[in-house]
């Protein structure tokens, strides 16, 4: 359990006010981190205050991979008490302890800029819990069955209802939310409606009591699990299941009480046994967010504090013979208790305690990790299984190397692990995050191997989990050897599996070749190769068959017809070829000019290349005949729009205008093509190329300050980072091109629509994990090309998020 960084605030210049300064920034905070590993925090102070003049409750949100670009969403005067991401991790509700509930999502998708979707308002109640419904979409590795060769048979959807229902069985999207009376209340989002949301309450249990710590739970017929406590260790821990029901334009909420057990029943009747004794309950978790059969108990002694595991088991009940019946049934003699399983003490009373997210294996019981952090700064982690202690740290012990100021102290306020399982994160009582890497969950104590590294990538290509906290649990020697088997298992899928997580697999395989200082250019060619699937699905989009009933192919199949005759002149090719079919207006064509102008470009650029070598190891798009023949066809296409309209065509610099740069480049290509290897007059060719006509630069990777980088990896850690300064030792600038007469430009390109930007646009978009920019806004006049910014609008080519960004003039 190593930490990885921590984000601090800034002092105040007078140190004589640090004193001060710390006694108002001790208070409350929470965090929660979402499946695309974005962390919501809450704190009582801004974060860029030094004064102490804005106490209330602020909540931010990061990625973990810039964590020191935070950014608000909202502030509050009464104290937030929960918050919470959706399943695929695009809104977040927030909770207080007035009774006001706030569903918020991105606007335009932009992480640094929030929309309030919905509010309600229970007056007079304090939210101490509160969740997202679910929406019955789970996908779990089959335990039996991880060896598997193909991913629908290694991986399953699992049968969990959502948890609200209308319609057509569409999932209600809102949440459920618990109060200290033992109120329970839900949100729809009723968009359209009036005020967005339709709200529902009901009592917990059959009168309302006083409740302290809740948990909530999803069962797999979709109702709500619920574990509350009073506090008071001599009252029992109630269990109760909630149902939630849409009728026409209202919600319904049921609740039933279910076996409930008292917490001292679990304990030694012997009267020398050393145990201490439970004086208050002081947290409550399910051990699985999905799985309701196991809860952990945390509570104060006279010593310190104990945890505790209880599971649900089915007992037999023995029926005396005189009340037994012929006909009756087993399993009306099977009764279902809960048992006490493990014990856990120490001698520092518990500040929180958290649990894993969900399990991805359909292991039953599901393993987990119990992570508790004590007073005295110890975070300790357990396996749950008999509660044994794998890792344990302290924030207040760590070495730092040459830091720049004195550390503010505090004790964990609050804790949440990633989805995958791979980091946790935690928030101290003075708002600062530090992020720790956990060991795996199946072999707990182990290193992270290869299969197993192989295994999560799998799972968050076809379960769409974000997958970077794995890439910082990974070393640098193991890179290389993921790629492979991660590719080896991807090229064993059936051709329809490949092509429909072809983006995905594209994203994941570059975001590990980024991660090394040696595999920078197989990186660009994986992003320029997602690229040109993407240009190659807009353009034959576009074409359309003269004739729909004498046709079985459609124009893009016959242009790969014709594409396959190995004729090296282009304009032969277009007499194999039906104009009719390519025939588009104008202002279409023009408003594709750009992206003509990006495959030309990388035509060229690739056989500029060519006499430097292949490399011999990992993803070279030169040796990817298929990504070569789809650039060929494009060229065709590009040749025919240029007779239909000569402004589109890409513009080239040549130093003599006697050549035609299309129809060189398509003849060089062909040529490459009908080779295993190139041959000297080829090489010559392409040599003198630099000579004939100026070769672009394609901009696919930029300089960037992240954590995902090899920079990371050259670092003494932990990290000490602070909010808003962005960190010199992680600025890393890849080096990709080893091609001479490239011509560079020191404009921000545009990576998406592939157009400069000029040396100091005002205000861009920026990915928060590759470092690429493009346009705030979309000034698409078409169809055609609406459709193509669509296609990058909800986040980067890399899977990152999209925040605004104005660069330094």
């Amino acid at each position: 359990m190593d930490l990885l960084y921590s984000v601090t605030r800034k002092q105040s210049v007078n140190s004589s006010k640090n004193y001060d300064f710390e006694s108002l920034n001790e208070g409350y905070a929470l965090c929660n981190v979402s499946s695309q590993n974005v962390v919501a925090f809450v704190t009582n102070l801004e974060v860029d205050d030094t004064s102490g003049k804005t106490w209330g409750s602020h909540v931010y949100v990061a990625d973990l991979n810039t964590p020191w670009n935070v950014h608000k969403v909202t502030s509050n005067k009464a104290l937030i008490t929960a918050i919470d991401w959706d399943i695929p991790g695009s809104k977040l509700l927030t909770a207080d302890a007035s009774g006001n509930v706030q569903i918020w999502t991105n606007k335009e998708y932009l992480l640094n800029d929030w929309t309030c979707l919905g509010t309600a308002t229970f007056h007079g109640e304090n939210i101490i819990a509160a969740a997202f419904f679910h929406n019955g979409k789970k996908i779990c590795l089959v335990a039996d069955r991880k060896d598997a060769m193909h991913y629908y048979d290694k991986f399953k959807p699992q049968k969990i209802a959502a948890s609200v229902r209308q319609f057509g069985g569409k999932p209600v999207e809102g949440c459920i939310v618990i109060t200290s009376t033992g109120m329970v209340g839900v949100v729809g989002l009723n968009r359209g409606g009036p005020g967005g949301v339709i709200t529902a309450t009901a009592s917990l249990g059959s009168i309302r009591h006083r409740i302290t710590t809740v948990d909530i739970c999803f069962g797999r017929n979709g109702n709500f699990l619920v574990a509350a406590s009073s506090g008071n260790v001599n009252l029992p821990i109630l269990c109760y299941q909630v149902g939630v029901t849409k009728t026409d334009d209202k919600l319904v909420v049921t609740s039933q009480a279910l076996p409930s057990f008292f917490p001292q029943s679990g304990l030694s009747k012997n009267p020398t046994s050393q145990r201490p004794q439970a004086k208050f309950v002081t947290h409550l978790k399910f051990v699985v967010r999905e799985h309701a059969d196991s809860l952990v108990v945390a509570s104060s002694t006279d010593q310190g504090s104990q945890i505790d595991i209880w599971e649900l088991t089915e007992k037999p009940v023995t029926i005396h013979a005189m009340f037994q019946q012929k006909h009756t049934l087993s399993s009306d003699s099977i009764t279902v208790t809960w048992q006490h399983h493990s014990h856990f003490p120490s001698k520092s009373s518990i500040s929180c305690l958290t649990v894993s997210k969900i399990s991805i294996t359909t292991a039953d019981p599901p393993p987990s990790y119990v992570l508790v952090a004590f007073e005295d700064g110890t975070i300790t982690c357990l396996y749950k299984d008999g509660l044994k202690q794998v890792a344990s740290t302290s924030i207040n012990s760590m070495s730092w190397g040459q830091p720049k100021q004195q550390r503010l102290d505090g004790c964990v306020s609050y804790m949440d692990i990633s989805w995958l399982g791979n980091v946790s994160i935690a928030v101290d009582t003075q708002g600062q995050l530090y992020l720790y890497r956990l060991l795996p969950i199946s072999e707990p104590g182990a290193p992270v191997t290869v299969p197993y590294a192989c295994t999560l990538l799998e799972y968050c290509l076809v379960s769409g989990l974000d997958w970077w906290d794995l890439l910082v649990s990974l070393r640098p020697s193991m890179l290389e050897a993921v790629c492979e088997r991660f590719t080896e298992s991807y090229n064993r899928q059936q051709p329809a599996v490949q092509q429909f997580h072809s983006s995905q697999f594209l994203s994941i395989k570059a975001s590990l070749y980024r991660l090394s200082f040696n595999c920078q250019s197989k990186a660009a060619d994986l992003n320029a190769l997602m690229m040109l699937q993407s240009v190659a699905t807009a353009f034959k989009s576009l074409l359309r068959p003269s004739d729909l009933s004498s046709h079985e192919k459609g124009p893009a199949e016959s242009l790969a017809v014709v594409a396959e005759l190995q004729l090296d002149d282009v304009d032969k090719v277009l007499q194999n070829v039906n104009a009719k079919e390519f025939t588009m207006e104008g202002i279409i064509l023009q408003s594709l000019q750009q992206l003509i102008q990006w495959v030309a470009d990388l035509a060229l650029s690739l056989l500029a290349r060519l006499p430097h070598g292949i490399k011999p190891s990992g993803y070279d798009i030169l040796r990817d005949y298929k990504a070569l023949n789809t650039l060929k066809e494009l060229l065709v296409i590009i040749r025919i729009w240029g007779l239909l309209r000569k402004t589109c065509l890409p513009v080239f610099f040549q130093c003599f205008d006697n050549i035609d740069v299309l129809a060189h480049i398509f003849k060089l290509l062909t040529r490459f093509t009908q080779s295993q290897e190139p041959d000297d007059a080829l090489i010559d060719a392409c040599l003198q190329l630099p000579n004939q006509v100026m070769i672009p630069q394609l901009n696919s990777l930029v300089p960037c300050r992240v954590i995902a980088s090899p920079a990371f990896f050259q670092q003494s850690l932990p990290l000490q980072l602070e909010y808003g300064s962005e960190p010199e030792m992680l600025q890393f600038s890849p080096e990709t091109s080893n091609v001479e007469g490239v011509s560079k430009s020191d404009q921000f390109m545009d990576t998406t629509r592939h157009i400069y930007l000029g040396k100091n646009p005002r205000v861009l978009k920026q990915c928060t994990r590759c470092g690429v920019q493009s346009q705030l806004h979309s000034r698409a006049r078409t169809a055609a090309i609406r459709a193509w910014d669509q296609r990058w609008v909800c986040g980067c080519r890399c899977g990152g998020h999209w925040t605004i960004h104005q660069p330094e003039s």
